[in-house]
């Protein structure tokens, strides 16, 4: 079913439509920087499916490697994407800690030992498969590159306040994604474009926070309370829906939503117009300084 967007030039727009509007653009480019795995992270599932295939028909020994081989070369593709994706959310994020597992890298030392395997049981000898695998770990990793290593830090800002930045972000940002997860097996557009708009409107708190750590503690019932009980909600209704499509149930969730979303807002604003007000201070007392030294 189409859906109509409204905007502040619009015939029946409103500022609001337009704000919504905005938000779900934003939502949704944002959603398509952290999925960053793209095709060329999915093909590399090809090769794993082909040495499978091509397994069934060699003796029992070359089926057994190379099936195990086609195990391995799966996994090193699934690490690889995930690893993609995490690098993205990694650079998405003006404070971030460096993924706990090196996906990427580990995906590389896969891919060399399933080729070394797939080379070994094409008759290559041993000195072959090595050199195979030697070359597709690092075609790999020339292709997708290594994990970060270090985690992202702002200059100026103590380690353990950015340490609890990144931990509620991490917490916030896996609720939105369950959110998204939920809703997003009902298949449907409105509802998945509803909770877009709301994660957009979380989303510029959790980066104002990023931006100035100073704001967690006015902002950390929003990133964890509340985004728990968004969450929570989320699965009970997706499931609800699933099975009854109630209307009733439809509306308040929609409502729900836009509570958040009207809560979130009013507070990210408050949060600006404090540092604002900070900022101005800090330029008042330096210009009386500088004033009195008679510069």
């Amino acid at each position: 079913m189409a859906r109509r967007f409204g905007g502040k030039y619009s015939p029946q727009g409103s500022d609001t439509d337009s704000a919504r509007d905005q938000a779900l653009h934003q939502a949704v480019s944002e959603a398509r920087r952290i999925d960053a795995a793209g095709a060329k992270a999915n093909a590399l599932f090809l090769p794993a499916v082909v040495m499978a295939v091509m397994a069934i028909w060699r003796p029992p020994a070359a089926l057994l490697a190379g099936l195990i081989g086609a195990g391995i070369l799966a996994l090193a593709a699934w690490l690889t994407r995930d690893g993609l994706r995490a690098e993205a959310a990694y650079n998405a994020r003006r404070v971030a800690r460096r993924p706990a597992l090196p996906r990427k890298m580990l995906g590389t030392a896969l891919t060399g030992i399933g080729i070394a395997i797939a080379g070994w049981t094409t008759g290559t000898g041993i000195t072959g498969a090595v050199i195979y695998g030697i070359a597709g770990a690092g075609l790999h990793f020339a292709a997708f590159g290594p994990d970060p290593l270090r985690d992202k830090r702002m200059d100026g800002i103590d380690t353990f306040q950015q340490d609890r930045v990144a931990r509620v972000v991490d917490e916030a940002e896996s609720y939105l994604a369950a959110m998204s997860d939920h809703v997003g097996r009902l298949e449907d557009r409105d509802l998945n474009a509803r909770v877009a708009t709301f994660q957009a409107v979380a989303r510029r708190m959790i980066r104002t926070v990023e931006e100035d750590p100073r704001d967690l503690t006015g902002a950390r019932k929003f990133l964890s309370v509340y985004l728990m009980g968004a969450r929570d909600a989320s699965v009970k209704f997706a499931e609800l829906h699933a099975r009854t499509r109630d209307a009733g149930a439809r509306a308040d969730y929609e409502a729900l939503l836009t509570d958040l979303e009207e809560n979130f807002a009013a507070r990210t604003e408050r949060m600006l117009l404090d540092d604002r007000s900070d900022m101005d201070v800090e330029i008042k007392v330096l210009r009386d300084r500088l004033q009195r030294e008679g510069v």
